[in-house]
């Protein structure tokens, strides 16, 4: 009894923010040491290791992206508005370097290897995370002349910016700039940009990534999935499979581990994740999986409601936006309802540093959340019931 007071005391004094987002997060977690353990059996088989070495590499890379998740919620979430232009400026050549120099997998350079330790790093989700937290900055500064209609000065630096990066991820990974993109016109829409200017951020978009499909080898992948999806008389073999799985599955599930279709899924630990969760845990267990992201949505969105500084709001609501998409994404195409992407369920697929930038993601939302928290009660208690009392809100970042 006094070891769980003591660590219930101890989660008090140090997991700050929102608890009901601690919680889905540490639910997601474990299911995902579970899921990859079952569905790595074919790589283990592959490169000839057994299912605990790839177990115990991916729970060490989930405690780096908890480790990542608490020291982000620690830190005050107005100092990434100084810190996300130093990442966009960090991640631009890494998107380069990778993109020439970059170990070359399944006719995509995305990735950057990291000596002494061999494990490999994508740039793009630092630029995913530097923009969104860089467009949020720019629009709490300059809110004012947006609404005054000066927009060669407020919103040229972000078509700019955004279309940079969008075209530089273009060249390797498709749907992660087109996910990019909706995400920053929801962040636009939601910072009171009018709507003439956000088209103007989709014709910057669409030529930017254009004009990258038609340079990078990944435009005619991308063309050719679509046209593969809109035929539907002949299903693709990731989808064919994975509609397999998911019959298997039925309401309950054939039970935690007892996947079969995880020996025919291509990357059944990633890409079909969840496909072979509803195979073990059922529909049931599907939808669990996808109220616990709605959850995570909704409660970014309630410190985007309870902010009160424009860039906590704008920046909770920005990465809560491009989590919650990456999410849906991924089922959607493992019910087959869109392409065949490579997108990752965020916190649940086997990853690399994905999972550390997907936990300090939610440890910047959290630290949004934190700030709100703590910031109602100091003016709760400095609060004096006076009539002519006037409480001002702390100035946008």
């Amino acid at each position: 009894m006094k070891q769980a007071e003591d660590f219930k005391n101890w989660m008090k004094q140090n997991l700050h923010g929102d608890p009901i987002i601690w919680a889905v997060v540490i639910a997601l977690s474990l299911l995902s040491i579970l899921a990859v353990y079952s569905a790595s059996g074919t790589l283990a088989y592959r490169y000839m290791e057994s299912t605990e070495h790839y177990l115990m590499k991916h729970m060490a890379l989930v405690i780096l992206g908890m480790v990542g998740m608490y020291y982000a919620h620690k830190l005050d979430y107005r100092y990434y508005s100084k810190l996300s232009r130093f990442g966009l400026l960090l991640a631009i050549p890494l998107l380069l370097f990778a993109y020439f120099f970059g170990p070359n997998i399944n006719d995509s350079k995305r990735w950057i290897v990291i000596p002494f330790i061999n494990q490999q790093f994508q740039p793009s989700d630092l630029a995913k995370l530097a923009l969104i937290a860089n467009v949020a900055a720019m629009l709490a500064k300059r809110q004012a002349k947006i609404t005054a209609g000066n927009w060669q000065e407020t919103l040229m630096p972000i078509l700019i910016w955004t279309g940079i990066v969008i075209g530089l991820i273009t060249l390797s990974n498709v749907s992660t700039a087109a996910m990019l993109l909706i995400t920053c016109l929801l962040l636009m829409y939601f910072g009171r940009v009018p709507m003439k200017f956000l088209g103007m951020l989709v014709i910057v978009g669409v030529l930017a990534g254009s004009v990258a499909m038609l340079i990078g080898p990944r435009g005619k992948t991308a063309l050719a999935r679509i046209e593969r999806f809109l035929d539907r008389e002949e299903l693709d073999y990731q989808t064919e499979q994975s509609f397999i799985a998911i019959a298997n599955g039925g309401i309950i599930g054939r039970g935690m581990g007892k996947s079969h279709q995880k020996n025919f899924l291509p990357h059944p630990y990633s890409d079909f994740i969840y496909a072979v969760i509803i195979e073990e845990y059922g529909m049931l267990g599907g939808l669990t999986v996808l109220f616990l992201y709605l959850v995570l949505l909704y409660r970014g969105m309630m410190a985007v409601a309870s902010s009160s500084n424009a860039f906590g709001g704008l920046l909770s609501a920005g990465l809560s936006f491009l989590l919650a998409i990456q999410a849906m994404l991924n089922m959607a195409v493992a019910v087959g309802l869109v392409p065949v992407t490579g997108q990752p369920l965020p916190l649940v697929s086997m990853g690399g540093t994905s999972l550390l930038f997907t936990g300090i993601s939610f440890g910047i939302i959290l630290s949004v959340s934190r700030g709100e928290i703590s910031g109602s009660l100091s003016v709760s208690k400095n609060r004096v019931p006076s009539k002519g009392n006037v409480i001002r809100e702390p100035q946008a970042a």
